[in-house]
């Protein structure tokens, strides 16, 4: 017997290792060799199985040992229900859940942050509505993960109101949390509030991560707020510890272009150290932004 969960946890590490490379030929030669050991129908073995073919995109072969298996605990449904909301197919992920519910399986806490992903993705807030009822019911909305996925649903759906008031009756917030609530205020055009909220987050002892601070400086592009773009740019590596990205310097350039300095946000672009950013379509966009509006770069 204890010979028999030596090899069944190795063999997990093993699958759990194609996962984070996401190395198909490697996974494919260790299930061939679960199923001649006889091991591949274990539990524990079926949710790494499915989980590394997810991880790899291979989403018919994970659906294949899914149905397969004769036991269905929820850890398996939650496998499957990430996957597809990580692959973008919300859908498919929402299918899943009804699916689960009507098999008679519970979800657990793992399970509603990336069906609340699929609806925010989808603009579906009466479906986030139910799921946000579902986490109340069975005792989730405490949990951070949840709160941190209804904020972000909520925003993403256009309910600000709602994502304060989840945030707001958080006993504790998370930099995830505040993140959101910032980047909740920006793309709603409440621009000063996403500012005051990352000021009191700060202020609250919490210190912000890459992506706080590019939702505060999203939020200041959107809201024409230079002045303090510029001020939280400038410190956001001597104050906070955090190196400016390219996220960061994307929203700089948008900021400054919008705002006419577009000689300021050729500077900056010169200032960018090539080791830590790598241009990509938004950052020239946002930069290009200027001389679509007034013509070519010769006539600006």
């Amino acid at each position: 017997m204890h010979g028999s969960v030596h090899i069944i946890h190795k063999y997990a590490n093993l699958i759990e290792s194609c996962t984070s490379k996401k190395d198909l030929r490697t996974l494919r030669s260790l299930h061939a060799r679960a199923l001649v050991r006889g091991i591949a129908h274990h539990d524990f073995l079926r949710v790494k199985l499915v989980s590394s073919y997810a991880a790899s995109a291979r989403l018919s072969d994970a659906l294949h040992i899914f149905h397969r298996a004769h036991r269905r605990p929820t850890f398996l449904f939650n496998t499957l229900i990430r996957a597809f909301a990580s692959l973008n197919r919300h859908v498919d992920s929402l299918n899943l859940y009804v699916y689960m519910l009507r098999s008679g399986k519970p979800p657990d806490r793992h399970t509603l942050p990336s069906l609340l992903k699929s609806c925010a993705s989808l603009s579906a807030l009466h479906l986030g509505r139910r799921l946000h009822a579902a986490a109340v019911v069975h005792g989730f909305s405490s949990d951070a993960a949840n709160s941190n996925a209804l904020i972000a649903m909520y925003a993403r759906c256009g309910d600000a109101g709602s994502a304060r008031r989840v945030f707001d009756e958080m006993s504790e917030r998370d930099v995830a949390s505040w993140s959101a609530m910032v980047g909740c205020y920006g793309v709603h055009g409440r621009c000063a509030e996403a500012v005051e909220m990352f000021e009191e987050m700060v202020g609250s002892g919490v210190s912000p991560d890459g992506a706080a601070l590019t939702a505060v400086l999203a939020a200041c592009s959107h809201g024409g707020l230079v002045e303090t773009g510029r001020r939280v740019f400038e410190t956001m590596e001597g104050r906070f510890g955090v190196r400016p990205r390219l996220e960061h310097y994307t929203c700089m350039v948008d900021l400054l272009c919008k705002a006419g300095a577009v000689e300021e946000a050729k500077a900056l672009i010169g200032s960018m150290e090539e080791d830590d950013v790598t241009v990509d379509r938004a950052f020239w966009r946002a930069f290009l932004a200027p001389y679509r509006i007034r013509g070519s770069p010769g006539e600006a």
